[in-house]
């Protein structure tokens, strides 16, 4: 596409986007009247019809894949052929059944949408839809692309991540469109996540009559967790902390079991690899006792690859075609962006809507962001 064609599909788009207002605030009010909390396939079902149904209308070639953690959807768009666009979003949020009754949505006199779910990532759900159905009308679609609704990003992806590499590994370039950064700048590293439980066996005794006959697991598993804590490393961007600690025994015993999980992040590969050749080798210190540790969730980080680098430089000139200066940064937090990177694909993330509060009761986005963010991820779509 030459320079003039870039610049005129930009602003085609911008128009578009604006014109639509109306109609992605409505979107996004619907979307939001449904509870989709993680965790509970059945509770996720009115959300995944809906999402269905606007697919369908696009028209897009729709599928539903089961899951264990509720329905996956997947769309597929455009020619067949071609350098293909991956489009990674999830559906599930955070919050609890019963939450939309009790924070239903709704539109402040500053322009500013509230409600459950509102940025993270309902927001960045409709702006796609917003795109696709922009460059349907203005016949702009000339590339494929692909389009995955998870339901399970919230608690680790674990029912999704197989179909997010595979589907990964087909694409050219993969756009999600999580919250952007303060400022609207794009994501272009994340952290590397690893949650362990660590579980620490003793031998039972009575704690005031024969303790030397117990062999204390509380003891073993503080010792670990000290050896644990040895691993953080601020100056490489290695953090460790202990979430739930557990150790059900009455207080006049010996401990018998004692656990905890450990929520480490990690920036780079090579953190990670030593991190986790550490996890390998824990042993217990005393006789008697056991210890293990347990992999609960993990995902790799999202490094600032030259891939990455160059889709993000690409993405800001394109987006200066539309009237925004936008830079990029890291996130501590991780999203399917980074299993997705993981396969090598150059990966742009944070192009949702600005705004703030995420998993707060606070929660909140900006619809006037909510329009460019339309504009802008129609563009890239057609032209990154």
């Amino acid at each position: 596409m030459s320079g003039g064609a870039e610049t005129a599909l930009a602003e085609s788009l911008l128009r578009g986007a604006r014109e639509r207002r109306e109609r992605l605030v409505a979107m996004l009010a619907e979307l939001t009247a449904d509870d989709a909390p993680s965790g509970d396939p059945e509770a996720l079902e009115p959300a995944a019809a809906l999402l269905e149904s606007w697919l369908a209308a696009l028209p897009a070639r729709t599928a539903r894949l089961a899951t264990a953690a509720g329905p996956l959807l997947e769309a597929e768009l455009g020619p067949a052929e071609g350098a293909e666009v991956l489009l990674l979003c999830h559906y599930d949020t955070v919050w609890p059944t019963g939450t939309v009754a009790a924070r239903p949505f709704h539109v402040d006199d500053a322009g500013v949408a509230h409600g459950p779910g509102v940025l993270d990532m309902r927001g960045g759900i409709v702006a796609v839809l917003g795109a696709l159905a922009l460059l349907g009308e203005l016949e702009a679609l000339r590339r494929p692309v692909r389009l995955l609704v998870t339901p399970d990003e919230e608690t680790g992806s674990e029912a999704s991540r197989e179909t997010i590499a595979d589907r990964a590994r087909r694409a050219a370039i993969v756009l999600v469109p999580e919250p952007a950064l303060p400022g609207g700048g794009f994501k272009t590293s994340r952290k590397g996540w690893l949650l362990q439980r660590v579980t620490a066996t003793g031998r039972a005794a009575h704690a005031g009559l024969e303790p030397e006959r117990g062999v204390s697991a509380v003891d073993e598993l503080v010792d670990c967790l000290v050896e644990l804590r040895g691993l953080a490393d601020p100056a490489a961007g290695t953090t460790v902390n202990y979430g739930l600690l557990s150790a059900p025994n009455a207080a006049n015993m010996v401990a018998e079991r004692a656990e905890a999980t450990v929520d480490i992040r990690v920036a780079d590969a090579a953190e990670e690899a030593r991190v986790r050749a550490a996890l390998g080798s824990l042993a217990p210190r005393r006789e008697g006792a056991g210890l293990t540790v347990e992999e609960l969730h993990s995902r790799p980080p999202l490094e600032r690859s030259p891939a990455v680098a160059g889709a993000a430089n690409r993405a800001r000139a394109l987006a200066r075609l539309q009237g925004l200066e936008l830079g990029e940064g890291h996130a501590g937090g991780v999203s399917d962006a980074n299993l997705a990177a993981a396969e090598g694909v150059a990966v742009l993330d944070g192009l949702g809507p600005e705004g703030g509060g995420a998993h707060a009761v606070d929660e909140h986005v900006a619809l006037d962001s909510l329009v460019e963010r339309t504009a802008l991820i129609a563009l890239l779509i057609a032209a990154l």
